[in-house]
């Protein structure tokens, strides 16, 4: 029989699946301010001796490359974490920060390089940690510094080629990005020195003015590898208890720094493996080793034994590497989702009367897609949690705690958890940014305010989705005369239908706050939008501008295939424009699995109950896109019922019937996949089987065949401004020069404006 807490978690697990369902979901998930002014919010709390100023918390981001090679913080670190002290953050607490440099291998690089921030092995490094400490107190804030243990099975399985060395784990434990590559287990030995480094580090921290040691003990990372029984599998060690490793490592630090420096630990209140695949935990090779996971009733034990030995302070989440979605909750995920699981651990604290060890009562910080205001103060007010961890949101508007508290939560600029800047850059070998703010991770290279224009040009801009839209106000708010031409009725291009699923919720938000933002500008500075006007090259001429900036957006591929014409044949966007095009069909089939068709997907199952079969030529759906986003997309489609065929082909079209080449080779990989990711394409797996060609063609019965291979540039304008010459500067951004993402297109539209 399952617990009660087994079945919190199942029910949690439901409501995150199935939120779409369900009217009331998204009411809270908006800009409002109907609980101005925010007490609770900005309301001071005390933990251990430290005082924090408000219930804020920014939440740790990887700050993979943002350090020097050799792992001293960086200027650009420094004045990262400045901007968001300064944007009004109580306490903010770095990424992760690796000790056991010596014996994972998966934490550096060749020569010892890192991506990661260090605070081991050499005084060169403490410089950096002591002017980010100096510069967030400046502005009134504290800094915890988020030590970890090591990545374990986790870390990139490059080192067994590039280091000839095995990851390591708790046990033998497949690598999670290349399961065929074992990760050894630790010896007791290793673990000792790993537990003498954390103790080490944290002493350092606070020898460098940093305020408090924040442990990384969850998501499967190697400090959970430890100390969770799905990966710890030990038994003739010193370290076969799951809870002796953790319990040592804060008993190590608490003996190094005294008992009145504030610690953190961050904790998943369960893996939820089992209840996330069920019987799948049976059948598939690289998920039953996990089967017996932590419980619930067991991490409640185990967090009762780390305030014993020191801890302070918890946020508390789900989930692993494994279901990726639910440490990393993407676009496709409800906000507040996880405030049930803080409020569980807040409710058994307070039951057991649990106090820190200089008397305290315990806070818990609600984490999980929380960066509305009116949420935020909601969920302290009805005691879900003690304090509010953001991550995102504070790298999407480092001003959201300012904003906030005075009132203008209508100028926040909302995440809208794509997760392609902060996550998925630094997975493809780039480094934490923000899609919706350019000057994330670039606060060394660009000014807080723009400066002024010395020569004031007269400029065009034509198209008003992400990319005109921040060309235009950024050279108007410069002081340059800007005319925004947009040939539909209203500002946000593809961001308009792209809104309507009720998973895009926060491109609704983003739209709605990029509407704003042009008004706003309009009322102060020298921008006049221009709606409903197609600008040819003969209007621009006749408007005599010194530049013009083509960001008219991109045209829908078609496919060369027979039928591709034919009536019962229409774009996935125009579904979204107008869903009313799909009242007649029930039986539907999409061509092409990218991000695109499976939200597609995605919109006709849950929202409209259509019958969806998805088509993609590829073995994978959603290449390129991050892994939590792309997981959780494909779980739900599952368990809509729509049948995805990857390694397919369409070959032609007929009434009511769609022909493909379909690889039936047991050797193509299920599409359903989302307990492992899809390896960069710079990344090779060298113990990958091929994938062997065994094609038949099948018919496939349908009302209606929407398609969603993607867009190809849309350069007409852009070729006859050049050739007529209709001004001495003409720039090509957005999809219009290269189909991208918002990410590429809110960044191209700032260089402009910035520059121009």
């Amino acid at each position: 029989m399952r617990s009660q807490y087994e079945q919190m978690i199942d029910n949690l697990l439901y409501q995150i699946d199935h939120w779409p369902m369900q009217q009331d979901a998204l009411e809270d998930a908006c800009m409002s301010n109907k609980l101005y002014p925010y007490t609770h919010l900005f309301s001071p709390v005390q933990v251990n001796q430290l005082k924090l100023k408000n219930r804020i918390v920014m939440g740790p981001m990887g700050n993979i490359s943002a350090a020097e090679e050799m792992g001293r913080p960086s200027r650009r670190m420094v004045d990262y974490f400045a901007e968001r002290a300064r944007g009004g953050v109580g306490l903010l607490t770095s990424g992760l920060v690796p000790v056991s440099q010596t014996i994972d291998p998966t934490v550096t690089e060749v020569g010892d390089r890192s991506y990661f921030p260090r605070i081991d092995r050499s005084r060169t490094v403490f410089a950096g940690w002591r002017d980010i400490a100096e510069a967030v107190h400046a502005y009134g804030a504290h800094f915890f510094i988020q030590l970890t243990v090591g990545l374990g099975r986790v870390g990139s399985p490059e080192c067994l080629v590039n280091k000839y060395k095995l990851p390591v784990s708790a046990s033998w434990n497949p690598n999670y990005y290349i399961p065929q590559v074992p990760c050894r287990p630790l010896t007791d030995c290793e673990c000792r020195r790993i537990i003498r480094a954390m103790g080490q580090a944290a002493a350092d921290a606070k020898a460098l003015l940093i305020d408090g040691v924040y442990l990384h003990g969850h998501e499967g990372y190697l400090l959970e590898q430890m100390t969770n029984s799905a990966f710890n599998h030990r038994k003739l060690s010193h370290y076969a208890n799951w809870k002796t490793f953790g319990l040592e490592v804060v008993r190590e630090i608490r003996k190094r720094v005294g008992s009145h420096y504030p610690l953190m630990y961050r904790i998943d209140l369960s893996l939820a493996l089992n209840a996330t695949y069920g019987k799948r935990m049976d059948s598939l090779n690289h998920l039953r080793r996990f089967k017996n996971e932590r419980t619930v009733e067991m991490t409640l034990d185990y967090m009762i034994d780390l305030v014993k030995e020191g801890i302070d302070l918890f946020d508390v989440d789900l989930g692993c590497y494994d279901n990726w979605w639910l440490p990393h909750p993407p676009n496709s995920v409800h906000s507040g989702c996880f405030l049930k699981v803080s409020k569980i651990v807040k409710d058994f604290f307070t039951e057991e009367a649990i106090q820190s060890n200089v008397g305290l009562p315990v806070p818990i910080v609600g984490v999980g897609k929380l960066g509305y205001p009116d949420l935020a103060e909601k969920a302290l007010r009805d005691g879900m949690c003690d304090l509010i961890m953001l991550a995102r949101p504070l790298l999407a508007d480092p001003e959201w705690a300012n904003k906030a508290h005075s009132g203008k939560t209508i100028e926040i600029i909302p995440c809208i958890g794509d997760q392609e800047g902060c996550i998925n850059e630094f997975i493809e070998g780039g480094r934490s940014q923000c899609s919706v703010n350019p000057r994330t991770g670039f606060e060394d290279v660009y000014e807080r305010e723009l400066i002024r224009t010395q020569n004031p040009k007269k400029i065009a801009i034509v198209g008003a989705g992400p990319a005109g839209i921040m060309a235009g106000v950024t050279a108007a708010r410069r002081g340059h005369q800007v005319v925004l031409y947009e040939q539909r009725s209203q500002v946000g291009g593809m961001l308009v239908p792209g809104s309507r699923p009720k998973i895009k919720y926060e491109i609704s938000n983003y739209l709605s706050y990029l509407k704003n933002l042009v008004e706003r500008t309009i009322d102060y500075h020298d921008l006049q939008l221009i709606l409903n006007t197609s600008a040819d090259s003969n209007l621009l001429k006749e408007g005599k501008f010194d530049s013009i900036i083509i960001a008219v957006g991109g045209k829908p591929i078609l496919p060369s295939v027979p039928g591709v014409n034919s009536a019962n044949v229409i774009q996935a966007a125009d579904i979204f424009q107008d869903p009313r095009l799909v009242n007649e069909a029930q039986k539907i089939v999409i061509i092409g699995g990218g991000m695109v068709g499976c939200e597609c997907a995605h919109f006709l199952a849950w929202e409209l109950h259509k019958d969806v079969i998805l088509v993609e030529m590829l073995p994978g759906l959603m290449k390129g896109i991050c892994t939590a986003n792309r997981s959780h997309l494909i779980r739900t489609l599952e368990l809509a019922g729509v049948q995805l065929l990857n390694c397919t082909t369409l070959k032609r079209i007929e009434v009511n019937r769609v022909f493909v080449d379909r690889n039936i080779s047991k050797t193509v990989p299920t599409p359903y996949n989302t307990w492992q990711p899809l390896l960069p394409e710079n990344v090779k797996n060298p113990l990958a089987k091929p994938i062997r060609q065994e094609i038949v063609e099948q018919s496939l019965e349908t009302d209606l065949v929407v398609l969603a291979v993607g867009l190809r540039p849309d350069q007409m304008l852009y070729d006859s401004c050049i050739r007529e010459s209709v001004s001495p500067e003409i720039f090509h951004i957005g999809d219009a020069f290269q189909p991208a993402r918002v990410f590429e297109a809110v960044k191209a539209g700032f260089s402009i404006g910035r520059t121009i």
